[in-house]
């Protein structure tokens, strides 16, 4: 006599199938293939231009950046988005996602440098010139005592507004010391 429980007739035809997916794996893909896509579409249009996106996602990211959130049409741009996001290599575009942000705080960091660099320079003079020039000697030393003056000058008339002078001692300064 056979047991009802251990009967064939009770067998999936997927029970014994390696390449299964069910629906369930298949929405947790989904959802990250989408959260990836939020990912994208937050970043700012100059860090998307330095990713390597084919043009297809490219146009549609930049596209759902004119859509209005939390409509929609929104919410069906980013299931899209999801959809063409299947036939590219989600670990590599992670990484480049992670590299192109933390490029932009390595950036604000170095301009926090310059801006505290400036700050001294303008407070201590002579002296925080000539320590900087033997920290960075490829900096010139004729240049950085002229912005140091006009920024002086500029801050004595106007001392509230950020002057032309002290602006161009900054970029001098963050592209002097990261080269």
């Amino acid at each position: 006599m056979k047991i009802v429980g251990d009967s064939e007739h009770f067998k999936q035809p997927f029970d014994h199938d390696e390449e299964y997916v069910s629906r369930a794996e298949a929405k947790r893909e989904i959802a990250v293939y989408q959260e990836l896509g939020i990912k994208l579409v937050a970043l700012s249009k100059s860090q998307i231009k330095k990713l390597d996106l084919d043009e297809l996602l490219f146009d549609n990211v930049m596209k759902t950046k004119t859509i209005k959130i939390n409509t929609e049409a929104y919410r069906r741009q980013l299931q899209f988005i999801g959809k063409i996001m299947r036939n590219v290599d989600i670990e590599a575009l992670q990484l480049d996602i992670k590299n192109v942000l933390n490029q932009n705080s390595n950036e604000s960091a170095k301009q926090n440098v310059a801006e505290k660099l400036k700050d001294q320079l303008l407070s201590e003079g002579d002296t925080a010139v000539q320590d900087l020039l033997e920290k960075h000697p490829q900096l010139e030393r004729q240049k950085l005592r002229q912005l140091i003056r006009q920024s002086i000058k500029e801050l004595a008339k106007k001392p509230d507004e950020a002057s032309k002078s002290s602006i161009e001692l900054v970029k001098y300064l963050r592209n002097g010391i990261s080269e």
